[in-house]
């Protein structure tokens, strides 16, 4: 802060809290909150060591926050009842040096006057740790969230990948068998560092799985759709059928239809205690080309042995 002579009258010239954070006066406090992050981000010591302007800068924005950032002083300061610094302010028209309509008397390291706006080293050593010998406030670094994305067969199985976080460091990340789309991995400790030797924050590794060609999810479940000739839907057959960890025999049954459900137990997503089965629907699928031999056997049998399908469907 600083001080210009007015009419013979010493008077007090204040910096307002919410332009030091770049934000407006009816800002919320998630606002008020992420403008200070970017700030003592970009302004911390540890970035910018030996630039005492950046310093200054950076213990004004934290002040400012520790104001701000709590509810009641920022109510107060509001009110006009404390100033940028948190101390009381005297009421206009007290009595003392400034007069009426002025502040009373400012008391500061001692000197005499109306009401005692305290120390502001006090506050320097609560926010920095300068000053005095009052311990430094830590805080946490922040999250970072990164993006990964897994193949569906390694999100099921669960697999091993490699990755680069942003400060140059490469991790080995274990993806475990079963994660989901849009599901965290958290890396402990590995986000940003910590103020004032506080703790650094999490790495938040968000899981995309990619989609299958075939395979569909459904919980624990593995499903397929699964193509079969007129002739294995009529005689039945024992076929080959992929699944997530190989191929299996499945045996279907004379008479099939498309949209017949056969379930391989035991054949879907082993995860959290949990095993589940994997589902193969039954899509009859005709060939390409119907020749006159086809058509004629086709034919002769639906004479002589006619049947309904769609009475369900009658008003």
């Amino acid at each position: 802060m600083s001080f210009t002579a007015q009419g013979g009258q010493s008077r007090l010239k204040m910096k307002d809290l919410y332009s030091i954070l770049g934000v407006t006066k009816g800002a919320d406090d998630a606002e008020i909150k992420r403008a200070y992050r970017k700030l003592a981000k970009e302004l911390h010591p540890d970035r910018n060591k030996g630039n005492e302007k950046i310093v200054e800068r950076f213990k004004e924005v934290s002040s400012a926050y520790g104001i701000l950032g709590d509810k009641d002083k920022r109510a107060r300061y509001d009110r006009g009842e404390i100033d940028e610094n948190g101390t009381e302010r005297a009421p206009y028209g007290a009595g003392g040096p400034g007069g009426a309509g002025g502040f009373s008397g400012f008391r500061r390291g001692g000197h005499p006057g109306g009401a005692d706006f305290g120390d502001a080293e006090d506050v320097f050593a609560d926010l920095f740790g300068f000053g005095r010998s009052r311990k430094p406030r830590t805080q946490r670094g922040q999250n970072v969230v990164y993006r990964l994305k897994v193949g569906f067969l390694d999100a099921v199985l669960g697999a091993t990948r490699r990755v680069t976080l942003s400060n140059g460091k490469t991790l080995n990340v274990k993806i475990p068998a079963g994660v989901r789309d849009g599901q965290q991995i958290r890396l402990s400790g590995q986000g940003e560092p910590g103020f004032n030797g506080g703790p650094a924050g999490d790495a938040l590794v968000k899981v995309e799985v990619e989609d299958h060609p075939y395979f569909t999810r459904d919980d624990h479940d593995i499903l397929l759709d699964l193509p079969i000739t007129l002739d294995e839907a009529v005689l039945g057959a024992r076929i080959s059928v992929p699944t997530t960890t190989g191929t299996v025999t499945l045996s279907i049954p004379k008479g099939a239809s498309s949209g017949k459900r056969l379930r391989l137990k035991g054949k879907g997503i082993s995860a959290g205690g949990k095993v589940g089965d994997q589902y193969v629907t039954l899509k009859i699928i005709l060939p390409k080309t119907v020749d006159s031999d086809l058509e004629k056997a086709i034919g002769k049998w639906a004479k002589s042995h006619p049947y309904t399908v769609r009475d369900y469907l009658k008003t």
